[in-house]
């Protein structure tokens, strides 16, 4: 029988733990990296941008935080190993995988080509099987361990003009789902986080001047917009998806597997 959760006097306090993050130069990941590492946890932020994501960790480490910054490809199986498997060894542990890293594409579901579909989904579909198998390997030999693949709200609605960033989301999230039956009784939880329109720079792409900068007055408006369509009238901020990361990491959701975490505002309600 299994027994009943000893209540603790901080379920969210990750203190002891270890956590990689994946696409953690900015955004979501950044912020996640951020809220785990001040629960305590040690977290290794991990980007394909090595500079990028150094400043990143630096500036946590500043603030006196365990983490560390590493490159990877997550599109190269070989490299997520090689990096999961560095991080337990040198560490001991690896409690918390969050498969965060993406790439966004705009293109139509009748003009989208095979070299766009496979790079977009070399990244956002098979980085997370990728860092979820290298993760579940390490975990499935401790008997414990929360993997959090970060996925979209496009997984529940039709979004024709994000081809390879829909179907590569909503494959991850299916993943999700067979991986956490298929580990449950090994004591790891596998959980898919879905995303509202959240206020990063990979949406910024929307509102650049033709210098790349960001039209600021622009930005606004756009951001205006997204929280307009929402329920709530809010747009998301990645603080709002690395919270509901920690509770995903943490024993407060220990009797949570399987489930795909929805933070949207209220956008797919029906659903």
């Amino acid at each position: 029988m299994i027994p009943r959760p000893v209540e603790p006097i901080n379920p969210f306090d990750l203190h002891g733990r270890v956590a990689i993050v994946t696409g953690a130069a900015g955004g979501i990941g950044l912020a996640a990296a951020a809220v785990l590492a001040r629960a305590g946890a040690h977290v290794a932020l991990a980007d394909i941008r090595s500079g990028r994501v150094a400043d990143a960790a630096a500036g946590l480490i500043a603030e006196g935080l365990g983490c560390e910054a590493l490159r990877v490809d997550v599109s190269n199986r070989e490299a997520v190993d090689a990096l999961v498997a560095d991080i337990a060894r040198r560490h001991g542990r690896l409690d918390v995988m969050v498969n965060n890293a993406a790439i966004i594409d705009d293109t139509s579901p009748l003009t989208i080509t095979e070299d766009v579909l496979d790079r977009i989904h070399g990244v956002n579909f098979k980085g997370v099987v990728f860092g979820s198998q290298a993760a579940a390997r390490v975990m499935i030999a401790a008997g414990s361990g929360s993997i959090i693949n970060v996925t979209s709200g496009v997984v529940d609605v039709a979004t024709p003009g994000v081809t390879g960033y829909s179907t590569s989301k909503a494959a991850a999230a299916q993943y999700s789902r067979g991986l956490a039956m298929e580990v449950a009784s090994r004591g790891i939880r596998v959980n898919t986080l879905a995303p509202g329109w959240t206020d990063t720079p990979m949406n910024e792409r929307h509102v650049l001047r033709e210098d790349g900068s960001v039209d600021e007055e622009r930005k606004a408006e756009y951001v205006a917009m997204r929280a307009a369509s929402a329920p709530m009238g809010l747009a998301g901020d990645p603080l709002d998806q690395a919270y509901a990361i920690l509770y995903l990491a943490s024993d407060a959701s220990r009797f949570v597997t399987g489930s795909v975490l929805r933070v949207n505002g209220g956008a797919t309600m029906p659903w």
